[in-house]
């Protein structure tokens, strides 16, 4: 099974380069971000003549979260359905050829302190009581998409520049790995531990054609699954070219 995880940073405008990447690629399952579109307006005829199902959480000019797969999903949730009152569509997960997928676009933050960053840290401590009450350590699930978080410097070719932002806050992190330690695997980071490897670039100050980057796009996986991984690479040439999302796919392979 290959699984890749994209930030699209508005799928209409990145239709093309979406339809053209199921092409090269291939994979079995897509979790999109940033759709910034609603299920009305959603390319639904364009991915299905593709090959590919789509299950979606829309909502207009911002966020929204897909799950695009082959094999057509099914028991589809959207939201954490533990009844906060939290109008952003951020997380979507479904069942697809018995993995449960979950999609999820986690909040920027805007700056450390704000109403936003507070949102963050709840949004992840939510999502931490969500798989705890919704899900098993045991069974066989993926939770992909973009944390807008840096796990560690690794993850980060300027570290001092990006130290005390929302993208790597010791705050940030901390909220982060409490919500891997319910029982996740960081797939990518076992198949490259050296790190040095980016998923985003700034589109300002030069930061792709500097590696300014960052790696804030995830796949994690339960022990079930993480053992079967057996190759994790993230797309750097999705970012080159016309009109690029900021974000470049992160693609995970498993012997199922």
């Amino acid at each position: 099974m290959k699984i890749a995880t994209w930030n699209v940073n508005s799928v209409r405008s990145r239709l093309e380069r979406l339809i053209a990447f199921l092409g090269r690629h291939d994979p079995d399952i897509v979790c999109l971000q940033e759709l910034k579109t609603t299920e009305e307006n959603f390319p639904f005829d364009e991915i299905k003549a593709a090959g590919y199902h789509s299950a979606i959480f829309g909502q207009k000019t911002y966020n929204g979260v897909a799950i695009l797969s082959k094999s057509e999903p099914s028991d589809v949730s959207r939201s954490m359905t533990d009844g906060a009152e939290d109008p952003q569509a951020r997380l979507i997960s479904a069942d697809v050829a018995g993995v449960r997928i979950i999609s999820g676009y986690f909040p920027n933050g805007g700056t450390v302190g704000s109403d936003k960053w507070e949102y963050k840290l709840d949004w992840m401590k939510r999502l931490g009581a969500y798989l705890e009450k919704h899900h098993k350590k045991s069974e066989a699930l993926l939770l992909c998409g973009d944390t807008n978080i840096a796990l560690d410097d690794k993850d980060v070719a300027n570290p001092e520049s990006w130290a005390e932002t929302v993208l790597c806050h010791p705050e940030g992190r901390a909220a982060l790995n409490d919500v891997i330690a319910w029982g996740l695997h960081d797939v990518f980071r076992e198949k490259n531990p050296d790190g040095g490897l980016y998923s985003w670039w700034d589109y300002r100050m030069l930061g792709f054609p500097k590696n300014d980057g960052l790696r804030i796009d995830h796949i994690l996986a339960t022990s079930s699954l993480a053992k079967k991984c057996t190759a994790a690479v993230i797309d750097r040439d999705e970012r080159k070219g016309s009109k690029p999302s900021d974000h470049a796919p992160v693609i995970a392979e498993f012997s199922l």
